[in-house]
C-alpha cells in the first residue's frame, strides 16, 4: 500500500484512536468490577454456589463439545463420500442456517420438537412411553449446543475432507481397502489434525453461552457463569457475587484462549495434480444407503426446529401483533441499536486495518512498531476474553455510581454490539482490503489517483462486496442479541429478543412464537443479503 507521509500519519490516529475506544470500553469495565477490597473477590469466587455453578459450566461445555464431535464425524464423512447426489449443496447450506440463527429463537423451535408438547413426545406417548422427556436442564442444554454447533463441526471436517488429494482415494480403491481402512489411513489423519481446534472453539463457544441456558436451564442446578452474573444482579442484587462471577467467568475464558493457542495448525495433505475427487468407497449400494441415513437424520434434526418456529409463528396472531405499539417500538429500538452497532463495527475494522497497513509501510523495525501492530489486531478479539454479559456487568456497576445506568443503555448495547461482532467484521475486511490493495497501488499512485477520487472510482467498487457481507452479518448478529440487552431491558427499554423472551416468561408462547418468526425472518434476509450481494467489481487499471 503506497501512501503519502500525510495519509500513513491519519492511518496511524485513526487506528490509536479505535484502539484507545475499545481499550477504554473494555477497561472501564473491568476496572469498575473491582471494589477497594481484592479479598472480598476471593472469598466469594470459594463459594460453594460458584464452584457449583463453575463445575456446571465446564461439565456441559465439555459434554457439548464432545456430542457435537461425535455427531458431526458421519454427517461429514457421508456428505464427502458422497459428491454428486441430488440436494447435497442444499444440506451443506442448511448446515450454515443456525450459525446465522438468534440464538433465542433456535430454542424455541427446539422446545416446539422436543418440549413437553412437542412432536417427539407425543410420539413417545403414543408408543407407550410413561414419562414425556424432559428438555429443560442438562439435557436441553446439551441438546441446544449440539444443534448450533454440529453444523459448524460437520463444514470445518468437511473443508477439511474435500482438500484431500484424489491420488489417496485411487491408491485406497487400487489397494481394495474397506470403509474401515479408509477411515484409519486416511480419513481419521485428516480429521485428528482439525478435530482440537474445532473442539476448541465449540468449548469456547459452550462455555460463554447465556441466552441457551437462560432459555433451557431449568433452574439453579443448570446454571453457568454468565447466567449465574445475569441473576446475581437482576434478582438477587448481590454485587460482590456477581463481580466475582465475572472475574471467574474472564480468567475462565483466558485459560480457554490461552490453550487454544497452543494447539496445532492442521496438517498439509501433499501436493496434488488436482484431478477431481472420486470416492469408490461411496459407491457401493449398502455405503449410499447408509450415508443416505445419516444424511437423512441430520437434516430432519436440523429442519424440524425451523419447521416448527415457521408453523408456530404462522398460528399465532401475526395481524393483533402488529397493531400492538410495544411490537413497532420494540422493533424500532432493534433496527437503530443493529444498524448503529454494525456501522460503529464496519468503521472500527476499517481503521484498525487502514493502521495495521500504515505501521508496515512507515517503519515495521521500529521499536514499539510491531507491538502496536499486534494491539490492533488483538483489540478486535478483546470480547473474546471479556464477553458481552461481563462488560454489560460492569458497565452496570460503573455507572450507577454517577446517574441512571438505564439512560445510557442503548448507547452502552450498541458499543458492546459492535465489540462482539468485530472480530467477524475484521476477518471478512482485512484479507479483502490486503488484497485490493496489492492489485491497485502501484498503478493508481502512478497516475496520481489519492483521496476522494481513489475512493470512489476504485476502493468502493472493489471493496463494496466484502463491506456489505460484514455489515449485513454484524447486524444480524446484533439483532439477535440477548446478552447485552439481558441486563437493561426494562419496560421502557424494550428489544425485539427481549420481547419474545418476556412473552416467554409470562407464558404468552403464541405472541413468543409470532414474535420469533418475524425476528427470524428479519435476520435470515441479513444473512441472504450479506452472503448473495452484489458481485464483486475488480478495478483494473490500464495504461
Amino acid at each position: 500500500m503506497l501512501l503519502t507521509k500525510a495519509e500513513i500519519r491519519c492511518a496511524m490516529l485513526g487506528g490509536a484512536a479505535s484502539l484507545a475506544g475499545i481499550v477504554g470500553l473494555v477497561g472501564v469495565a473491568i476496572f469498575a468490577l473491582f471494589p477497594s477490597s481484592g479479598a472480598s473477590i476471593l472469598t466469594a469466587v470459594f463459594e460453594p454456589y460458584v464452584l457449583r455453578v463453575l463445575r456446571f459450566t465446564l461439565l456441559q461445555a465439555l459434554l457439548s463439545t464432545l456430542l457435537s464431535i461425535a455427531f458431526a464425524i458421519p454427517v461429514a464423512q457421508a456428505l464427502a463420500r458422497q459428491q454428486h447426489f441430488p440436494g447435497r449443496i442444499w444440506i451443506v447450506r442448511l448446515m450454515a442456517v443456525p450459525m446465522g440463527l438468534p440464538v433465542l429463537i433456535g430454542a424455541l423451535g427446539l422446545i416446539g420438537i422436543w418440549g413437553r408438547h412437542g412432536i417427539m413426545n407425543a410420539v413417545l406417548l403414543s408408543l407407550g412411553a410413561a414419562e414425556p422427556v424432559s428438555i429443560y436442564g442438562l439435557s436441553g442444554i446439551l441438546l441446544a449446543h449440539v444443534f448450533f454447533n454440529m453444523p459448524l463441526a460437520c463444514r470445518l471436517m468437511l473443508a477439511a475432507l474435500d482438500r484431500v488429494p484424489a491420488e489417496y482415494w485411487l491408491m485406497a480403491s487400487g489397494l481394495g481397502m474397506r470403509r474401515r481402512s479408509v477411515f484409519r489411513f486416511v480419513e481419521w489423519p485428516v480429521l485428528r489434525s482439525v478435530i482440537p481446534g474445532i473442539a476448541g472453539l465449540i468449548f469456547m463457544l459452550c462455555a460463554t453461552s447465556f441466552t441457551l441456558v437462560l432459555t433451557m436451564g431449568g433452574g439453579p442446578a443448570a446454571t453457568t457463569v454468565e447466567v449465574a452474573i445475569y441473576q446475581s444482579l437482576r434478582f438477587d442484587f448481590d454485587l460482590g457475587r456477581a463481580v466475582a462471577l465475572c472475574v471467574l467467568q474472564i480468567v475462565l475464558t483466558a485459560v480457554i484462549l490461552g490453550a487454544l493457542s497452543f494447539l496445532p495448525a492442521p496438517r498439509d495433505e501433499g501436493t496434488t495434480a488436482g484431478k477431481a475427487v472420486r470416492r469408490p468407497d461411496g459407491e457401493q449400494p449398502g455405503a449410499r444407503l447408509v450415508d443416505g441415513t445419516v444424511l437423512l437424520l441430520a437434516t430432519l434434526f436440523l429442519v424440524l426446529p425451523l419447521m416448527s418456529v415457521v408453523f408456530a409463528g404462522l398460528r399465532s396472531d401475526l395481524m393483533k401483533l402488529s397493531r400492538e405499539s410495544i411490537f413497532w417500538q420494540s422493533a424500532a429500538t432493534s433496527l437503530a441499536i443493529s444498524f448503529s452497532a454494525a456501522v460503529l463495527a464496519l468503521l472500527i475494522s476499517i481503521t484498525l486495518v487502514r493502521a495495521r497497513q500504515a505501521v508496515l509501510l512507515r517503519r515495521p523495525g521500529a521499536p514499539g512498531a510491531g507491538a502496536f501492530f499486534a494491539a490492533m489486531g488483538g483489540a478486535s478479539s478483546l470480547v473474546l476474553l471479556v464477553p458481552p454479559i461481563v462488560l454489560a456487568t460492569g458497565w452496570f456497576l460503573a455507572l450507577r455510581s454517577f446517574s441512571d445506568a438505564s439512560a445510557a443503555a442503548p448507547l452502552l448495547i450498541v458499543a458492546i454490539n459492535a465489540l462482539m461482532s468485530l472480530p467477524f467484521v475484521m476477518r471478512v475486511v482485512e484479507p479483502a482490503f490486503i488484497v485490493h490493495k496489492r492489485r491497485t497501488q502501484k498503478l493508481a499512485a502512478s497516475l496520481g489517483v489519492t483521496g476522494w477520487v481513489q475512493l470512489r472510482l476504485i476502493d468502493m467498487p472493489a471493496l463494496f462486496k466484502p463491506m456489505f457481507t460484514a455489515f449485513s452479518f454484524a447486524m444480524a448478529l446484533s439483532l439477535g442479541d440477548l446478552g447485552a440487552v439481558a441486563l437493561f431491558g426494562s419496560d421502557n427499554f424494550v428489544t425485539l429478543p427481549w420481547l419474545v423472551y418476556s412473552r416467554m416468561g409470562s407464558y404468552r408462547t403464541n405472541d413468543a412464537d409470532g414474535l420469533a418468526l418475524i425476528l427470524g425472518i428479519v435476520c435470515l434476509l441479513l444473512t441472504i443479503a450479506g452472503t448473495m450481494g452484489p458481485a464483486r467489481r475488480e478495478v483494473l487499471l490500464h495504461g
